[in-house]
C-alpha cells in the first residue's frame, strides 16, 4: 500500500439552497487508478472543481505529498501537480497538436521567440509516451475524439502531473478505443501516477480499477476493492437501495405489426454523411438504432428531425411525402429529438428548469401566443414530478442541475409537446445506473401508450432489452434489422459485418 499523494477530508460546497458536498473525502494513492463512483448529483464533479481550483471549499482541507494546497484556479492545481481530461476535452481544435500540448508554456529562444523546432520535439516525445505517432502540425480536429483525448492526458505529462483526473473518459470512445486508453492508464499506474477514474460504465470500473470510493448525496458512503464490492453491492451502495432493471420489450413486444406507420424513410441519403436508407417506424413501437460511432446513427437521427437535408430519398410521415427544412417543420407534425450533446444542442443553462421545459411546446405555439405563466408552472411541476427531476425548484437554473438530470429535463420538454415520434439520440450516455433505469422505463411507458420511439444507444444491452425491433448501422448504411429478443451476439455480428 503506497502513500497518499492526495488526501481530501470533510470537503463542504453549497450553491445556495443546494448542499452540493457535505463532508466528502477521497484518498488517492501512488500507483493506482482510483475509480470516483455516485450518482448524477452525488457530488462527484463538484468534488473535481475543488481538487481542481475550479470552485473553492467552504469547509474542509486538501493535501498533496503531505503539504496544504487551497488552489484558487485550475492553473494553481495543475502547477501543483493535478491535472483534467474532461469528457468534452477542453482543447483548442483549431490549433495544431503541437500547439496544445504546449499552450501557456511555450519554450523561448535567446530572442524571446517561441522555439517551434523545440515545441514539435517535445510534442512527438510526449505522444510517444503514449505510443501515438502523429504529424503534430496538424490541426486537432482532424483527429478522432479518443485521439484527442490522448493528446489532452500527453499535454497533462507535459506539465508534471502527479495526479491525473479522468473525468468520464470514455463515454465517447467504441470498445477498441477504450481498450486503448486503458493501456495507457496501466501504464502510467505503473510509473507511479495516481488515476482518479469517473465513469458510469460498471464493467470499466472492475476492469481497471484498483479501488472505488462512492460518494451519494454530496457525502462518502464507503472506499472499496472491487473484489470486496460486486456489482449488485456498488448500485446499491451508490442509490442507497436496490435497483431492479427497466422491465424491458424485446421478445414479449406489445407492438403490433399491423400498426400505423407514424414515420417511414426510403433510400433517405445525403452525401457525404449517410447511404440510402429505409426504415419505418410504427405507433406503439420501440425500434432500437445501434452501431459503431461514426456508423451514421445520429447522422439519420438528424435527417428524420430535419436538423439536416436529405439530398437522395423520401421521407412521410402519416403518409404524405415531406421535404422538412427545418425543425420546425418536424417539430409542427409531431416529431421530437433529445439530442446525443446535450450541453451544446440539448438544455439552454442559462434558462430555468421552467423554461427548458416549456421551450419546444411554446415554440410550436409561435411565439405571439405565449403560454401562461400559470400553464408553464403546471407542465413543469407535472414533468419533474413524473421524471424524478431533481431540482431545488422549478425556477434553478438548468446549467445548474447534473447530467441525469438535464437530460431528464430535455426529454421533459420534448414530452410537453404530446409528439408522435420520439427521437432519443444516446438518452442514457453519461449518466448513472438509477437515471438510465428511470429512462428506459420511461421510454417503455411511453411506447405502450402509443408512441413511437426510436432509441439510439451505443449499448448493446440497451437495444437487446427494448427494441421490438434492432435496426443495425455499419459504414453509413443500414446493415439489417432484428427481431425484438434476439441477442447481444447476433446484434454484434451485424456490427462487425457477420450478419
Amino acid at each position: 500500500m503506497s502513500d497518499a499523494i492526495l488526501r481530501a477530508e470533510g470537503l463542504r460546497k453549497r450553491y445556495g439552497a443546494t448542499l452540493a458536498l457535505d463532508g466528502a473525502a477521497l484518498e488517492l494513492r501512488a500507483g493506482e487508478i482510483h475509480a470516483l463512483m455516485g450518482q448524477n448529483g452525488a457530488g462527484k464533479s463538484t468534488l473535481i472543481k475543488l481538487l481542481t481550483g475550479v470552485e473553492t471549499p467552504d469547509a474542509g482541507a486538501i493535501a498533496l505529498d503531505g503539504r496544504a494546497i487551497a488552489p484558487a484556479t485550475p492553473l494553481q492545481a495543475q502547477q501543483a501537480g493535478i491535472s483534467t481530461v474532461y469528457q468534452e476535452v477542453n482543447l483548442c481544435p483549431n490549433l495544431s497538436v503541437a500547439e496544445n500540448l504546449y499552450a501557456g508554456r511555450y519554450p523561448r529562444t535567446r530572442l524571446g521567440l517561441v522555439d517551434w523546432k523545440q515545441v514539435r520535439a517535445g510534442a512527438r516525445a510526449l505522444l510517444r509516451e503514449l505510443d501515438l505517432d502523429l504529424d503534430v502540425d496538424l490541426p486537432l480536429a482532424g483527429f478522432p475524439v479518443a485521439v484527442q483525448q490522448m493528446v489532452a492526458i500527453a499535454r497533462a505529462l507535459g506539465v508534471s502531473a502527479r495526479v491525473l483526473i479522468l473525468d468520464e473518459p470514455t463515454s465517447s470512445l467504441d470498445e477498441d478505443e477504450v481498450q486503448a486508453l486503458f493501456a495507457v492508464m496501466r501504464r502510467l499506474r505503473g510509473r507511479g501516477m495516481a488515476i482518479l477514474f469517473v465513469t458510469h460504465f460498471l464493467d470499466q470500473v472492475y476492469a481497471v480499477s484498483d479501488r472505488i470510493t462512492v460518494l451519494r448525496n454530496g457525502a462518502l458512503v464507503g472506499e472499496y476493492l472491487p473484489a470486496q464490492l460486486p456489482q449488485a453491492a456498488l448500485v446499491a451502495a451508490m442509490v442507497g437501495r436496490e435497483v431492479a432493471l427497466a422491465a424491458g420489450r424485446g421478445a414479449a413486444s406489445q407492438a403490433r405489426d399491423d400498426a400505423p406507420v407514424v414515420v417511414e424513410a426510403r433510400g433517405l441519403a445525403r452525401r457525404g454523411s449517410l447511404q440510402p436508407v429505409d426504415l419505418q417506424l410504427r405507433a406503439g413501437e420501440v425500434l432500437a438504432l445501434g452501431g459503431l460511432l461514426g456508423s451514421g446513427r445520429t447522422e439519420l437521427a438528424r435527417l428524420l428531425f430535419g436538423l439536416d437535408r436529405s439530398d437522395r430519398g423520401e421521407l412521410r410521415i402519416g403518409g404524405e411525402a415531406v421535404d422538412l427544412r427545418h425543425p420546425a417543420q418536424a417539430i409542427a407534425r409531431g416529431l421530437a429529438l433529445c439530442p446525443e450533446e446535450r450541453k451544446t444542442e440539448g438544455i439552454v443553462a442559462g434558462l430555468s428548469v421552467r423554461e427548458n421545459i416549456v421551450l419546444a411546446l411554446q415554440a410550436r405555439r409561435g411565439w405571439w401566443r405565449a403560454l401562461p405563466r400559470a400553464r408553464q408552472g403546471q407542465l413543469a411541476r407535472q414533468y419533474v414530478r413524473l421524471l424524478g427531476i431533481k431540482a431545488g425548484d422549478i425556477e434553478t437554473p438548468a446549467g445548474a442541475l447534473s447530467g441525469g438530470n438535464q437530460q431528464k429535463v430535455v426529454l421533459a420538454r420534448w414530452l410537453a409537446t404530446a409528439p408522435k415520434l420520439l427521437i432519443l439520440d444516446e438518452p442514457t450516455r453519461g449518466i448513472d445506473i438509477a437515471a438510465k433505469q428511470e429512462i428506459m422505463a420511461e421510454v417503455v411507458r411511453l411506447a405502450r401508450e402509443g408512441m413511437a420511439v426510436l432509441f439510439v444507444s451505443a449499448e448493446i444491452e440497451e437495444l437487446t432489452r427494448l427494441g421490438d425491433r434492432i435496426a443495425v448501422m455499419r459504414e453509413r448504411r443500414k446493415a439489417g434489422e432484428l427481431p425484438g429478443g434476439s441477442d447481444g451476439q447476433q446484434v454484434l455480428d451485424l456490427i462487425a459485418g457477420h450478419g
